[in-house]
């Protein structure tokens, strides 16, 4: 596996790679990541995957200068798992002004779930995002729909923007108990690890009604917050949206995801389930 930190080696190399598959990343890498990669090896000839913790993308008080940054022992994962290049710029390389001037904007949906308490977050992503294409120029990006918001913000900018880049996303990675994989897991306390699939569970009950046929959304959740909060979570949100433009569903809708984002402890954990029905 090569290592390439800078932008200008990067695109040297990529005069003669043939199709690429991209898997952005910000390290820490865990089983997740590792099922990006082999999806990214089954559409092109090259791997490409970056680290890059994304100051943009953090707002005041989060965890930038916490996030766990093991930069050796991904470097193993993803010589085992057969990449070709791992690129891993210096803030400096990829942002040589320091403050960028230039954002990439996403729609009001920025500001809703996950963007009405991180304020800021998915423009940090748009922008971060975009740079990376315009560097690594890949046929094939793949994401995980763990982030699911994400995943429809970069998918709605690469189409507004006419990115050559097909997004492929990747299903969510989880334990054997049902928690999605996540670096964040690894703030854990050992009782919040044995509590966190709670999460997925009140995910699964609401999957279970709605694929019976119940549209009552907002009972539905509200019992599923009124069982987290019972159990010392913190509830950011749980909504059922539509699958596809993450609009407010409306009864009767046949693509759906159920969405949530709680704290347990100091851990901000985020899941989703889709439903057709």
């Amino acid at each position: 596996m090569q290592v390439i930190r800078s932008i200008a080696e990067l695109r040297n190399w990529r005069k003669d790679a043939g199709t690429v598959a991209f898997v952005p990343t910000m390290g820490n890498l865990h089983a997740g990541h590792l099922a990006l990669v082999a999806e990214a090896h089954r559409h092109a000839q090259k791997v490409v995957v970056s680290i890059f913790v994304n100051r943009l993308q953090f707002g005041q008080g989060e965890d930038f200068d916490a996030y766990p940054r093991t930069f050796d022992a991904d470097c193993a994962k993803l010589e085992a798992a057969g990449v070709d290049v791992l690129f891993f710029p210096t803030e400096a390389e990829l942002y040589p002004r320091v403050r960028q001037a230039y954002n990439v904007e996403p729609p009001n949906l920025q500001n809703e779930l996950c963007g009405a308490f991180r304020p800021g977050h998915f423009r940090g992503v748009a922008t971060v995002v975009t740079k990376l294409f315009n560097i690594v120029e890949p046929d094939f990006a793949c994401f995980g729909k763990k982030d699911y918001q994400q995943l429809a913000v970069i998918r709605g900018m690469v189409e507004d923007l006419n990115s050559p880049v097909v997004v492929v996303p990747v299903d969510t990675g989880r334990a054997d108990d049902g928690l999605a994989l996540s670096s964040r897991n690894g703030y854990l306390s050992d009782a919040e690890r044995a509590e966190a699939p709670r999460l997925y569970r009140n995910l699964s009950l609401i999957r279970e009604a709605l694929a019976g046929g119940d549209s009552d959304y907002a009972a539905l959740e509200a019992r599923a917050k009124d069982d987290l909060t019972a159990h010392g979570w913190r509830v950011d949100y749980v909504e059922v949206r539509h699958a596809h433009s993450l609009e407010v569903a409306h009864a009767g809708e046949k693509h759906l995801v159920v969405l949530a984002a709680a704290r347990l402890g100091r851990t901000r954990l985020i899941d989703n389930i889709e439903v057709d029905r």
